[in-house]
């Protein structure tokens, strides 16, 4: 991956060029990167730079081997750890076994999370991990020679999935062998082992501005310049939410939600019924994507206490629509509303009968509106 096929970041792109031509690369950097802010994406141009062999400028050429390598992961000395699950019970997994599936995952989605990865690998419920038998090939593979380029790298995407067995790596990390770089992906640093973020260099990648998600919409997706404006300020810094927003419409959910929220506070039982009805026809994502941009507009509404008309970049009707939540709920009952919304997600995730979780969820919503206990 080059450094142009990485969305925004340019301050980021410029600090981890500046890091090589000065000689002043860590061995071990971590990207601390909000969920579809690009952190792996970096990850993997930034690794791409340090092997091409004929550099341009402030990117990797894309054509010597060594590009035309580690533009399909299979350079020999760029090596990945990401969370896995046995393929069998009671079986010590390693990343390899999932080399193949990793290899297509990121060629379709690089700006994916860990969620969308376990589905990939058909994880179902099971808990993602990285667990001491992956730390130890680790070490195994970087007690080894390069086999062809100047460094040796590591990109280890979750390291929140390390449990305690990651003290594993403490050592290599402190004292590495020459010329080996570990790039460490993470989207909470508060989840990662205090003795490994205490050896990191941390760089921060921030959520991507709505002008660069609103470009990369026009320039990847397809999108014209009105829905790409329109997305970019909903999913609030994140492409893998865009990208999810764009295979749904949203375009009627504002106005689905105004019918909404009227049966339900101006207390009509017959339009909320068919208000209900309708909604259970759509498909599950549909309902979740209809969810998730409800907890937006309270997100955006809440901000909008703190925050200068300035510093929110939002579309017109939802900025509009935004203001008048506070005419319907203050501060406290948005925050009851919320985690409702959450949970109804949640439910919905596990083939929730579409009716009864709409219905539950008004009477609740009704009930936090009146400013009485929800049970």
């Amino acid at each position: 991956m080059l450094f142009s096929d990485v969305i925004g970041h340019q301050a980021t792109k410029d600090f981890l060029l500046q890091t090589v031509r000065q000689n002043r690369l860590s061995h071990a950097l971590l990207f601390q990167s909000p969920e579809g802010a690009g952190g792996l994406a970096m990850a993997l141009a930034f690794a791409q730079y340090i092997v091409c062999t004929q550099k341009k400028g402030n990117d990797s050429c894309g054509e010597c081997g060594a590009c035309k390598r580690a533009a399909q992961f299979i350079h020999p000395d760029i090596h990945f750890s990401y969370p896995v699950i046995p393929r069998n019970s009671g079986d010590k997994p390693l990343s390899t076994d999932y080399i193949r599936e990793w290899r297509e995952f990121i060629s379709q989605q690089p700006y994916g999370n860990s969620f969308d990865w376990l589905q990939f690998i058909n994880a179902e419920n099971k808990q993602g991990n990285i667990p001491a038998s992956e730390c130890r090939d680790i070490l195994r593979k970087f007690n080894l020679k390069s086999y062809e380029s100047e460094y040796k790298i590591l990109i280890l995407w979750y390291p929140e999935f390390l449990s305690r067995e990651g003290n594993i790596l403490l050592k290599m990390i402190e004292e590495p062998p020459p010329k080996t770089l570990f790039i460490f992906v993470a989207e909470n640093t508060e989840l990662v082992l205090p003795t490994i973020l205490s050896r990191t260099q941390l760089v921060k990648i921030n959520p991507l501005t709505t002008k660069e998600l609103s470009v990369a919409l026009a320039a990847r997706a397809s999108a014209d310049e009105r829905s790409a404006g329109r997305i970019a300020g909903l999913s609030e810094g994140n492409y893998r939410e865009a990208l999810r927003l764009m295979q749904h419409d949203t375009s009627d959910f504002l106005e689905v939600l105004r019918k909404w929220l009227n049966a339900i506070i101006l207390n009509k039982p017959v339009l909320l019924q068919s208000w209900i009805d309708e909604m259970a026809k759509t498909g599950r994502e549909k309902q979740k994507q209809f969810l998730r941009y409800f907890m937006m507009l309270i997100e955006h509404a809440i901000r909008m206490q703190y925050l200068a008309p300035e510093q929110l970049q939002f579309p017109d009707e939802e900025q509009k629509f935004s203001k008048s939540l506070h005419k319907m709920a203050d501060y406290f009952q948005m925050e009851q509303i919320i985690p409702e919304l959450e949970n109804a997600c949640y439910y919905i995730e596990r083939n929730a009968n579409g009716k009864i979780l709409f219905h539950a969820l008004s009477i609740k919503l009704h009930r936090i509106f009146a400013k009485q206990a929800v049970k």
